[in-house]
């Protein structure tokens, strides 16, 4: 998808946008440092599109917290009629070279959307550019979720720093931002608005739009979307926090939890 494309989207006015609506390309690539909550942003995205009846694959790429080997988030996706293409072996990053070519197939079957959870690290960009050969430049949006309550992004400069880092590593240009800063419960709007400013200057440094500002479903924060040059996106909590993914993994085995 274009840049000229993403900026207009970014500049039609205050609105609500949902999940699913706001990536309209056929590849969406997300990336993000842990916390950031790139992975609940792609879920609801993803699920939301399959429960329209679209074809949605969801690649896990994320090597540092693999949520997608958790049982329950199996069975979410595959209630919601999403394939997950990932590994599941025992050694995650090993692994994932093995699904390269089923990624590439997804990849090339027109028919189908396709999500990218690439994480923030090394491993997931460096799988990007090893695809960029079969990712369809027109019809792909490569976003960055920052998040800047969380240590890897404290601010604008390791922002820009990390945006061009992945860039770098992914051989692809980013083609948006998504401001999503919380504290999880703790969230308030002045949280959210400071993210927004802290993003907002990011994109401009960066020369890219920003697309969204992330808010949890039914909280009131005291937001209007007015406040904002581009639209809220308002998302339910899919992913669990650590409390809660603690308990499971006394269930079912290792539980990774992503942000």
């Amino acid at each position: 998808m274009s840049h000229h494309d993403l900026q207009s989207r970014s500049q039609r006015g205050p609105s609500r946008v949902s999940a699913g609506g706001l990536f309209p390309g056929r590849v969406t690539i997300v990336a993000g440092h842990f916390g950031s909550g790139k992975t609940e942003i792609t879920l609801n995205a993803a699920v939301r599109l399959a429960r329209e009846g679209q074809a949605v694959s969801l690649v896990d790429l994320d090597v540092v917290k693999p949520y997608f080997r958790s049982r329950s988030a199996r069975e979410l996706l595959r209630l919601s009629g999403v394939e997950l293409v990932a590994p599941m072996g025992e050694y995650y990053s090993s692994d994932l070279p093995i699904l390269l070519p089923q990624i590439r197939q997804r990849l090339l079957d027109g028919s189908r959307k396709v999500f990218m959870d690439a994480g923030g690290d090394d491993t997931g960009a460096r799988v990007i550019g090893s695809l960029t050969d079969v990712i369809p430049p027109a019809e792909t949006e490569f976003l960055l979720v920052l998040n800047f309550r969380r240590p890897f992004t404290p601010d604008v400069e390791s922002a820009v720093a990390m945006a061009r880092e992945i860039e770098g590593t992914g051989r692809m240009r980013l083609t948006g931002l998504l401001s999503n800063t919380h504290l999880m419960g703790e969230t308030t709007g002045e949280v959210v608005r400071e993210g927004f400013r802290l993003a907002a200057e990011t994109a401009r440094r960066l020369g890219l739009p920003l697309l969204a500002v992330a808010v949890e479903e039914g909280r009131d924060l005291g937001l209007c979307a007015e406040e904002f040059p581009c639209p809220l996106l308002p998302l339910t909590r899919i992913v669990k926090p650590p409390f809660e993914a603690d308990r499971e993994q006394r269930t079912v085995g290792p539980l990774f939890v992503v942000g």
